[in-house]
């Protein structure tokens, strides 16, 4: 009977463990999360580039040539390679422009980004397939900003680009139509 209870014990012990482990990398991916937030974009500020590195989940935003700011960022569900065509999950990748700038998105607001270009366009009919569009950088969805940090943990995208709506609002007054974004795999 005292094998019994002190493998059972045993047991317990190393679920508690897994649990206290499981909970510690929670709350360190949190605070790494966090830490990486910089401070605000001044108010006047006008961005010019937009640098996108899809593997570093990273959007730098720059001013001639002087990087202002760098975003923790959410992509698409299927993020590992080159937007082939509409559903596959991920972003985009090449130069492109901001193309549009949408107040009223059903995602805090949205910055339009022109994919698909021609070769988009070609590839996707190569395949027989659609390209897709309506790629975003934008928000949160709108209803969920309680969950915001949260929801930025993971990519969950249909092959936009997320940030916070308080990341949004200040992208939103800082980037006029026109702006160049290069997506990097």
């Amino acid at each position: 009977m005292l094998h019994y209870t002190l493998a059972h014990f045993l047991v317990i012990s190393m679920k508690i463990f897994v649990i206290i482990i499981a909970m510690l990398f929670g709350l360190f991916l949190s605070y790494t999360f966090l830490l990486n937030r910089d401070t605000k974009l001044d108010s006047g500020a006008v961005i010019d580039k937009i640098l996108v590195e899809k593997n570093k989940r990273e959007m730098h935003v720059y001013r001639n040539g002087v990087c202002l700011k760098t975003y923790k960022i959410a992509l698409g569900s299927n993020p590992i390679g080159h937007k082939e065509c509409e559903g596959d999950g991920k972003t985009p990748e090449g130069i492109y422009i901001i193309n549009d700038k949408n107040p009223n998105s059903s995602y805090y607001k949205n910055l339009g980004i022109s994919y698909p270009n021609e070769n988009d366009i070609a590839h996707a009919d190569s395949l027989g397939l659609s390209p897709g569009g309506a790629i975003k950088i934008h928000g949160i969805k709108n209803g969920l900003v309680a969950f915001a940090k949260a929801i930025q943990l993971k990519d969950w995208t249909a092959g936009c680009i997320a940030v916070t709506d308080e990341e949004m609002e200040e992208l939103f007054n800082a980037v006029p139509i026109g702006t160049e974004i290069e997506i990097l795999p």
